[in-house]
């Protein structure tokens, strides 16, 4: 007891029972303190955000972790800290760490802490040396069992897990190796490509949204573009641009050519079907359009590096949307290019794809999956293959934005379907009321978050 304490209890400004009740506070260690206390957990920066506490930590992890006391790495993750108390969201981001420490719409649900994981390889959270072997689910799903170990010694309330796009498709796949880790699991707009061979993305493009005049104009763009492809790559190459990855300009082109259907309809609307192109387009309203829907700098060798380890994963175990190249075949004088081998260093070597890695997590959420909630957007590509419930699902929902695209979230669903995923989340991490009106635009996963990731 303090002598400030011990004077106001001598005059009877305050029972014993308030001075023993402080005396309790101020020996409990600061968060900041038991951070710091976790073997293995460096404490690199701190702030605040609001009222939260914010911490950018790094926890060793295993290179391999068949092989714990091998080669180790350091994984970057954030802690937004508002009480013990409180839930805690494992936000799994499946990429880099977000710039800033922000809630998830989970967290600002249940006004909970939060934990974003930077995805391993994605720099700086990369083993040197590097050995690629060790870049899968299991390896990563991994990485959040220990970091959820860790921090289960301070938080002791309900844990969620959550992620959109890739991030989603992380969390899911860290519910199937270690599924008590976490009480629940809110996936968003994950993609769920079971048998890579057997897509259905193609014929999604060519028949989202409710005017078929818009998929026509976009392949018309395609068409238009292909036709003057060496006004575009005579500008491209006097912005500076380097191709040395796609081996040519002319065949970065093409793959951004490929892509820009889908990435249309990822992130725009049905509105901006009037932004579209018509036939006889000049190349600069051309050059306008795709600049603004596209991007050409990400078709580049700086666009491209720091995505590698997406593309790895993509082309041994998550497999990939298949380009459809139908509307400019005739065209195209580098088809097949669209793939993921093109996207990574021929330095880095490709195992046999793993074709029964997404067969094994599919059984898992059909048959033995539970408090699992889905949210897709209706027009948004990556939700032509989605994750299904199956006989063996319990306590879990699906649910799909109308008109919807990649940001797809809850707060975007109807009123009725907004208020069953918002009681489920409420009810798994056993708090009573929302304590927050839900945005459509705010956190890590929002619409302009994903696309910086290009997620």
């Amino acid at each position: 007891m303090n002598r400030l304490a011990r004077s106001l209890l001598a005059f009877g400004l305050v029972s014993a029972q308030v001075v023993a009740t402080a005396a309790v506070v101020s020996a409990t260690p600061d968060i900041k303190d038991r951070i710091a206390a976790i073997p293995g957990v460096r404490i690199i920066s701190e702030g605040t955000s609001g009222t939260a506490r914010t911490f950018v930590l790094g926890i060793q992890q295993p290179s391999d972790h068949r092989k714990p006391r091998g080669q180790k790495f350091e994984q970057r993750f954030s802690l937004l800290h508002k009480a013990e108390s409180k839930p805690m969201v494992l936000h799994t981001t499946g990429y880099n760490l977000p710039g800033s420490v922000s809630p998830s719409e989970p967290a600002r649900l249940v006004d909970g802490n939060q934990i974003s994981v930077e995805q391993r390889f994605f720099s700086p959270s990369r083993p040197a040396p590097a050995d690629w072997d060790d870049l899968n689910i299991w390896q990563a799903a991994s990485d959040h069992h220990r970091i959820v170990a860790a921090f289960k010694k301070i938080y002791g309330a309900r844990w969620l897990s959550t992620g959109a796009s890739k991030g989603g498709m992380t969390s899911i796949y860290h519910r199937r190796f270690f599924p008590r880790d976490v009480d629940a699991t809110i996936a968003y707009v994950a993609p769920n490509d079971v048998v890579n061979d057997r897509d259905v993305y193609g014929r999604f493009i060519r028949e989202v949204g409710d005017d078929p005049s818009c998929n026509r104009r976009l392949e018309g763009v395609q068409r238009q573009i292909l036709e003057h492809r060496d006004e575009f790559v005579t500008r491209l190459e006097a912005k500076g641009y380097t191709y040395k990855q796609f081996g040519s300009a002319h065949r970065a082109l093409e793959v951004l050519v490929l892509d820009t259907p889908f990435t249309f309809w990822q992130y725009g609307t049905q509105s901006q079907c009037a932004l579209v192109p018509g036939a006889g387009a000049s190349v600069d309203d051309l050059w306008k359009f795709i600049d603004a829907t596209v991007g050409f700098d990400f078709y580049t060798d700086a666009g491209v590096a720091p995505y590698d380890t997406y593309y790895y994963q993509a082309g041994t175990q998550l497999g990939w949307p298949e380009a459809d190249e139908s509307a400019v075949r005739d065209l195209l004088r580098y088809p097949g290019s669209s793939v993921p081998r093109t996207m990574v260093p021929a330095s880095i070597k490709f195992p046999r794809f793993d074709r029964h890695a997404m067969a094994d997590v599919d059984r898992w959420v059909r048959y033995q999956g539970s408090r699992l909630l889905f949210v897709y957007g209706e027009n948004d590509p990556w939700s032509a293959e989605p994750f299904e419930l199956g006989r063996g699902t319990r306590d879990s929902l699906s649910f799909t934005v109308p008109a919807g695209n990649h940001g797809a979230n809850i707060a975007r669903l109807p009123e009725a379907d907004r208020a069953t995923a918002t009681a489920a989340v409420l009810r798994w991490a056993g708090v009573p009321a929302p304590v927050s009106a839900l945005s459509v635009d705010e956190g890590p996963d929002s619409l302009e978050a994903l696309r910086a990731r290009r997620g």
